[in-house]
């Protein structure tokens, strides 16, 4: 066998591992953790890690209904010839939500790893005497599953009513998530959803969190009257796109045609195998020379500030939280 074809096979064989590992992403249904997901030890840099996430997604939509007032139109409902003039059509709050659908699985790799099972979730909770303004949080389920000594799976539900509540400022709350009798091995999931009845305001998302994550992906679909500046992380782990999509309003209105629907903005951004930010040099300080890596260096946030003038900008969230955190 000649040198350059055994070189050829060397490359050959080295493209195919490197195409294994990064097939190597967890399902993103819930409810039962893949074969790949219980095998899964880390990665790379990530391979001593003490837990790591192997799945987090947000999926933001909005619901539409009573809340455009067309002032052009005897149909309320908005088309392409008057989409972009945001002068002719007006949002009232209180009938226009936004609901967010956030999924999240940890794994715990060693004993000392245990802490990150617990998670912190910060939602819009008004303390204004004028005005009552609550996000909603929903169908928070956590689940615990395990295997015993003979291999099989053993799930267990927690108790979410135990889990304490704290007030951040006089907007905000977080509930603390905290997850007890948790084991190397644990794979744990966690699901909720918030209404919001805040349509120019979204939750922003983080994709570096204190352990090393699998996947994050956010997918966020927003009526195009609906102009925001969105700040998508530009990295090579993250990949964004958007595209139009169609959205249907809630056809309760008699002076609406059945099945009109809207134009939106269709974002999908989605991050795999992210560090945390100084994650490998703290390992092996020696293997950096000082040039910027995405694996060394902060990963943007996903954020987004609403660009159209004329409409009452929500208060933001207190400086350092986050939606949804990784203790």
């Amino acid at each position: 066998m000649s040198y350059s074809f055994r070189k050829l096979l060397l490359i050959a064989a080295l493209a195919a591992c490197v195409s294994s590992v990064n097939a190597q992403l967890p399902n993103e249904k819930f409810g039962k953790p893949s074969n790949l997901e219980w095998d899964f030890k880390g990665w790379g840099d990530a391979i001593d890690a003490d837990a790591i996430i192997l799945c987090k997604t947000m999926k933001v939509t909005y619901r539409l209904s009573d809340q455009v007032s067309n002032f052009n139109q005897s149909d309320s409902g908005l088309g392409s010839d008057n989409i972009t003039d945001f002068s002719k059509n007006q949002i009232d709050e209180s009938n226009t939500l936004v609901n967010y659908e956030v999924k999240l699985r940890t794994k715990i790799l060693k004993p000392e790893g245990a802490g990150h099972a617990n998670i912190d979730i910060t939602y819009f909770d008004s303390e204004d005497g004028n005005k009552i303004i609550l996000d909603e949080l929903s169908d928070l389920k956590v689940r615990v599953f395990t295997k015993n000594e003979k291999g099989k799976v053993e799930k267990r539900n927690i108790d979410v009513s135990t889990f304490a509540k704290e007030r951040l400022d006089k907007n905000y709350k977080v509930i603390h998530v905290v997850v007890p009798n948790v084991q190397a091995g644990s794979i744990i999931e966690y699901q909720y959803n918030i209404t919001s009845p805040r349509p120019t305001f979204l939750y922003d998302w983080v994709f570096q969190e204190s352990i090393p994550t699998v996947r994050s992906k956010c997918d966020i679909d927003i009526p195009a009257f609906l102009q925001f500046k969105m700040n998508a992380p530009i990295d090579k782990l993250i990949k964004s796109s958007v595209e139009v999509g169609h959205l249907a309003y809630d056809t309760n209105r008699s002076d609406m045609k059945k099945g009109k629907t809207c134009i939106t903005n269709h974002y999908f951004i989605v991050g795999d195998y992210i560090l945390p930010e100084g994650y490998a040099l703290k390992r092996n300080p020696s293997s950096v020379d000082g040039k910027s890596d995405a694996t060394e260096n902060k990963i943007a946030d996903f954020t987004s500030e609403i660009s159209m003038p004329g409409v009452t900008v929500p208060v933001k969230m207190p400086e350092g939280s986050t939606h949804l955190r990784v203790k």
